[in-house]
């Protein structure tokens, strides 16, 4: 299988950027696209360039950390994947595919494909935490908790944090996660004392992070890898207007 790979190439977020075209021979369709990447670095670091800079860790969809635009479409042309999980067969030889990294003011670029989301960790460690006593964990039973609650908190928990739905957002809004991490709390019962003050404090982090208002065009649970949807947004609003009027008491 044959490719060209038209990458974004960056020093550094002060420094002009560029798409450079680079071809890929002997990719294999059953490699994922991050391994077609390791041949291009192999490739280039052998001829003395510089290899392309991405990110990546578990290569398994959990970490969320392989975080790039692929012909348009953050994590690829796939449905419930991220980029790790995106496999050559899903392009066809001779193919020229592009490759950028997410472009958000709230994700500032570092270098090539790498982008600096440190914005979400400063967003979960707003209000994304319950408060515990310390000690021997209680009995599991010992707070009841209806399944439909724990189904929903569950499905919100998924979140993995990529930042696909920012990157996909026409105003790079990171609604949809930022009401995934309220609500898989919220709805929990060990969650309810922290309610109000979690919403406030991570919508208020959110919005000083920079990151767009949301305008509801679904964008944001089509490139979702878990599949959240933005019913959880809903969820969110209404959270945080019923503790906007509890502060005003």
């Amino acid at each position: 299988m044959k490719i060209t790979v038209r990458v974004w190439r960056q020093k550094k977020a002060q420094s002009a950027g560029r798409f450079v075209e680079y071809p890929v021979e002997g990719a294999n369709p059953d490699m994922s696209f991050l391994e077609m990447l390791d041949v291009l670095n192999e490739g280039l670091v052998k001829k003395g360039e510089e290899p392309v800079h991405f990110d990546s860790d578990c290569r398994e969809g959990i970490c969320g950390t392989c975080s790039c635009v692929i012909n348009g479409e953050a994590h690829g042309p796939e449905s419930r994947v991220t980029t790790c999980q995106t496999y050559m067969r899903s392009f066809k030889d001779g193919d020229t595919i592009t490759v950028e990294p997410f472009r958000a003011k709230a994700f500032p670029l570092i270098k090539d494909l790498v982008v600096d989301r440190t914005a979400f960790d400063r967003i979960i460690q707003a209000g994304g935490f319950i408060s515990v006593n310390t000690g021997a964990a209680p009995e599991a039973n010992s707070i009841p908790v209806p399944k439909h609650a724990s189904d929903l908190s569950m499905d919100a928990a998924a979140c993995i944090g990529c930042g696909a739905c920012v990157a996909s957002c026409k105003n790079a809004s990171a609604s949809l996660f930022v009401a995934a991490k309220i609500a898989h709390l919220n709805l929990l019962p060990h969650g309810k004392p922290e309610k109000d003050r979690r919403a406030l404090a991570m919508i208020q982090a959110m919005d000083a992070e920079g990151f767009g208002g949301c305008s509801v065009t679904g964008s944001c649970e089509a490139v979702c890898p878990k599949g959240i949807p933005i019913s959880f947004i809903s969820r969110m609003n209404r959270d945080y207007m019923v503790a906007a009027l509890k502060m005003r008491e």
